[in-house]
């Protein structure tokens, strides 16, 4: 399998990591593995090791359980070095599920480099039907975890900033999916995403901006900020 000169756009530090991520991934697959790919923050310049983790996809010809057995023992190791567990497909498994995962799809496309193997990503199409679909659902999927999250955590507002953390990714997520419904086709870092987005709705966006940047208080009023927005933003869906 030929490796591509992407390990030279990562991140210095984490190069070496992932040159021996993809080299164990190669050894216990052989021939089985198609492609190593990393995506999200590690294939930016503002990847930084004491905030990010470096996330990836691994495609194989066919789901092997015993191979990720063992690749599982890696498990700890990998943590220690910033890489978290892959997401493992297969390119059948890809296009059968552009039109279920629209958004988890448009987030490698738009960041993403290839380690080795050919890009499985870069050529994907979506429908605007199922972006949309899959933008409304996941608001409406986060306000549900956000009132689950405020009554477990039973009075104790120090909670709020892990429950706003735990729902930032996949908002952030989102909000590129209705920028792309808008014509935006390339990767926007999270708090430019919330930017092209105030300007899109004509709404500030301050709860969705402490949850994104992770600063700052994150008491009651932050959180009730958040839900605020994100019902506003559940209501734009319809609109766009």
């Amino acid at each position: 399998m030929t490796e591509s000169q992407g390990f030279e756009q990562i991140a210095h530090a984490m190069q070496e990591p992932l040159r021996k991520f993809a080299d164990r991934v190669q050894a216990l697959a052989g021939s089985n593995c198609l492609a190593v790919t990393v995506f999200g923050a590690i294939a930016t310049p503002r990847f930084d090791p004491a905030r990010h983790t470096a996330k990836s996809v691994v495609v194989f010809l066919r789901v092997d359980l015993d191979m990720l057995r063992l690749l599982a023992r890696e498990g700890a190791k990998l943590g220690k070095a910033k890489i978290v567990a892959p997401l493992i497909m297969t390119p059948d498994y890809i296009q059968a599920s552009l039109d279920t995962f629209p958004l988890e799809f448009l987030e490698i496309q738009q960041c993403h480099i290839c380690l080795v193997g050919p890009d499985h990503f870069a050529d994907l199409s979506f429908e605007v039907a199922h972006v949309r679909h899959q933008c409304e659902r996941e608001l409406k999927t986060i306000l549900i975890a956000m009132r689950q999250g405020l009554l477990a955590a039973a009075g104790r507002e120090k909670l709020f900033g892990t429950i706003e953390s735990d729902v930032a990714e996949r908002l952030v997520r989102t909000l590129r999916g209705l920028l792309w419904l808008h014509g935006q086709r390339e990767f926007l870092p999270g708090i430019q995403a919330v930017e092209k987005v105030e300007q899109q709705v004509d709404r500030s966006l301050s709860g969705v901006r402490g949850a994104v940047n992770q600063s700052g208080r994150h008491g009651w009023e932050e959180f009730r900020q958040l839900y605020d927005d994100i019902e506003a933003l559940k209501t734009f869906v319809d609109r766009w």
